[in-house]
């Protein structure tokens, strides 16, 4: 199951420009991150009179928008999604979730704290906060990071739910063009070939592993 940390605060506290810090870090250590974020009161992503506002506007229920290098989704629901119906419908292939907002969900919390916004804190550890990122050090029961601390809470994160959970990398190229793959079949490829490559006389351990097939 993948992994979700809510980056919760009052409005204007700085979540977003956290995530802006949290998710590089993440990426530069080889993990593939997925973000959610939460919107009250309701966003547009389609703009009137391109085509696929058109398939909405006369009744879609689901327009799927894709080019070479991106897709979008625009659905209708009838209700307000928690995180975990979120993950399980509509993400795969990462090994962590960053979200900005759901405070009243039950995952794991970083809470994003400013003096001059607000006296007290959001949450408590019984609403499962993982850690502050404040403009002053606080005494709550929880590690408190500097809002520039992206190396130091991408330490705890990895501590605590990342151990093991990064993809090997691993490349396919047929007839010259790049296949990609998804993480579960390039954790299935990777053990099945070290796997094999194993058991050969010399290569006990395999760590960097290139197959070439030509006919």
């Amino acid at each position: 199951m993948i992994p979700i940390v809510s980056i919760v605060g009052t409005s204007d506290s700085g979540k977003t420009t956290l995530i802006e810090k949290l998710v590089p870090e993440l990426v530069r250590r080889g993990y593939r991150v997925a973000t959610i974020k939460h919107d009250v009161h309701g966003f547009d992503v389609d703009r009137e009179g391109k085509d696929s506002w058109r398939h909405k506007q006369a009744g879609a229920h689901t327009v799927v928008i894709s080019s070479p290098r991106k897709l979008a989704l625009i659905r209708d629901v009838d209700h307000d999604a928690e995180l975990a119906e979120l993950r399980d419908k509509y993400i795969q292939d990462v090994d962590i979730i960053l979200s900005e907002g759901f405070k009243r969900n039950p995952q794991p919390k970083i809470e994003v704290f400013r003096k001059e916004r607000r006296r007290e804190l959001l949450c408590t550890k019984e609403d499962n906060l993982l850690a502050v990122a404040a403009d002053e050090v606080l005494h709550v029961g929880v590690p408190c990071f500097g809002l520039d601390d992206a190396r130091g809470m991408v330490d705890l994160i990895e501590e605590k739910f990342l151990k093991g959970a990064k993809s090997p990398r691993v490349r396919l190229r047929v007839n010259g063009r790049d296949i990609p793959l998804s993480s579960f079949v390039q954790k299935s490829a990777a053990g099945t070939v070290r796997g094999m490559v194993s058991a050969l006389k010399g290569c006990e351990s395999p760590r960097t592993v290139e197959i070439r097939i030509d006919e």
